[in-house]
């Protein structure tokens, strides 16, 4: 591993040999100038990780050289503790406002110089993964798809990110709406604070009062301690509740009540908690079909359709399936160390006819399978495991499909609707369905859905 590399800028000979001494002792690799300018000439190489600047030097002092440094490009700008043997507050005030990490005064004491070099370098290098991490979330949650609706939804995106307006996205599940929340706090100015995601349907309803607005202890059963809730956790980012047309009525109230007013009382407590959250929220239900029908509260539709999202299915934007096919391509076989894999035209074709029930989430799941179960470079249309029966069902009138076909392929598209609405859940899914367990998997397995009892 290569030695952390430190420049020591100082007039005084003694105090340049002495600091190279100790920090190379410590296994730094160090070098040494007397000027400013020696100084800015020896960091425009982008080699150092540490300068240890003197404040007074002759000709450019220590504090212009300091804000000479900090127009270095951040991946190759070291971080400066300054030096001085004249030193006071209202100086070591102004080189910190110019970007010095901090300040030592001599004479020097070895162990604090030791200790500053330590958590300086650390904190170089917390700052560049921040850097790194944030450019990747960039990556990560950008919306792919040259479509029509796909170009109008970043349009909007570019256009709303920046406020603290709320969102209601809608769109059937696996079109990506998770994906379009997180792309709206990454573009957000709460960026750098917390995005936290509720599953409103996975919460069982005796939890979710808690688990939004956490609990103190001994406030019920099972709490042996106090907990934060989702909103507090939530404290000046990002709150995205999921399926939130699966809300009940009395916890829709509390949340209503908890955006009006930014505060909250946990379960228990006699005092509120304020806090700064701006929510984002998704439903797959026709939600002015659910307030129709006494499920929804219209009041907390108003409120939380501020800013309304439509993510389309893939069905209604098939030019991008090859667009996303590639992107999976490109993320599994990097994930999982294979060769660099390709569709065939036949392979797209095989793709772009199909209707994609379960959305991009049924694409990327597809993909991910033949990244792991298929050793060759180029994949055709006879890798790609597509139910016939749920191809593309937008035939003309003179090939309307059998009626055994079409029955089999809505059998499938509202079981997995169901299991969808479960999170996988079987026996909720039976439920739902009025089966019994043992014969939705029977059902499942006479329609190749590719389960076994």
């Amino acid at each position: 591993m290569r030695p952390r590399r430190i420049l020591v800028v100082d007039d005084e000979p003694g105090i340049r040999q002495s600091l190279g001494g100790v920090l190379e002792d410590e296994g730094y690799a160090v070098a040494a100038v007397e000027s400013g300018e020696a100084c800015l000439e020896a960091l425009a190489g982008g080699e150092f990780e540490l300068a240890l600047l003197d404040i007074w030097l002759p000709g450019m002092d220590g504090l212009e050289a300091l804000t000479r440094v900090q127009e270095i490009p951040a991946a190759e700008r070291p971080v400066v503790v300054m030096i001085s043997g004249h030193g006071n507050i209202e100086t070591a005030v102004k080189a910190t406002k110019l970007g010095a990490f901090d300040f030592l005064e001599k004479p020097l004491s070895v162990e604090k110089v030791l200790v500053v070099v330590k958590n300086a370098l650390a904190h170089r290098q917390l700052a560049l993964e921040n850097s790194r991490l944030k450019a990747d979330s960039g990556s990560r949650y950008r919306i792919i798809g040259e479509s029509v609706p796909m170009k109008a939804l970043r349009q909007q995106l570019g256009l709303m990110a920046a406020t603290n307006g709320r969102v209601l996205i809608y769109g059937e599940s696996g079109t990506g709406k998770e994906l379009v929340a997180r792309a709206i706090h990454a573009m957000s100015p709460r960026a750098a604070e917390p995005f936290v995601e509720v599953n409103c349907a996975a919460i069982p309803e005796d939890f979710i009062e808690s688990e939004l607005f956490g609990h103190v202890k001994g406030s019920f059963a099972g709490a042996q301690e106090a907990k934060a809730g989702k909103f507090q956790k939530a404290d000046g980012g990002t709150l995205f509740l999921d399926e939130v047309g699966d809300m009940s009525l009395r916890t829709q109230s509390k949340v209503m009540r908890a955006l009006d007013e930014q505060r909250f009382e946990p379960v228990g407590a006699a005092a509120f908690v304020q806090v700064d959250v701006r929510v984002v929220a998704a439903t797959n239900k026709d939600l002015d079909g659910e307030i129709e029908h006494g499920n929804f509260r219209e009041d907390l539709f108003y409120r939380l359709n501020v800013i309304p999202f439509f993510v389309p299915p893939l069905r209604d934007r098939r030019e991008d399936i090859p667009l996303l096919a590639d992107h999976f391509l490109r993320e599994f076989t990097t994930a999982y160390g294979r060769k660099p894999k390709e569709l065939t035209p036949e392979a797209y074709a095989a793709l772009c006819e199909y209707r994609w029930p379960g959305n991009v989430r049924e694409l990327k799941n597809l993909i991910e399978r033949i990244v792991i179960m298929n050793p060759q470079t180029r994949v055709d249309a006879r890798h790609i495991r597509l139910d016939a029966a749920r191809r593309q069902q937008d035939r003309s009138p003179d090939r309307p499909g059998s009626l055994q076909e079409v029955r089999e392929a809505a059998e499938r598209e509202y079981i997995l609707k169901k299991l969808d609405e479960t999170g996988g859940n079987v026996t909720r899914a039976a439920e739902l369905l009025g089966l019994e367990r043992s014969n939705l998997y029977r059902k499942m397995k006479t329609l190749g859905m590719g389960l076994k009892e």
